[in-house]
């Protein structure tokens, strides 16, 4: 199940890296984390922290609709299974 949930984070923040046009560092920059860290969570071997996915919302927020739904549908099944 931990598998799984990483591989969507994984997904999610490389498409949002992406569409932002930002580098792994940059993107790492703007959210207060190292390169190191953002290029574990694109390959699957770590999780955000809480404090990370809130500025990661943000950012797909600001993205639009599309993007707040996808977000949403995301982070509630997440945030299932972390009270699970």
């Amino acid at each position: 199940m931990e598998l799984e949930k990483s591989l969507k984070i994984a997904d999610l923040i490389r498409e949002l890296r992406q569409q932002l046009d930002l580098s792994q560092k940059r993107f790492a920059a703007n959210l207060g984390v190292s390169l190191r860290t953002v290029n574990r969570w694109e390959n699957g071997s770590a999780v955000p922290s809480q404090m990370a996915l809130k500025l990661i919302e943000e950012m797909l927020e600001k993205m639009g609709e599309p993007k707040k739904r996808q977000l949403s549908e995301y982070l509630s099944k997440a945030r299932q299974r972390e009270d699970s």
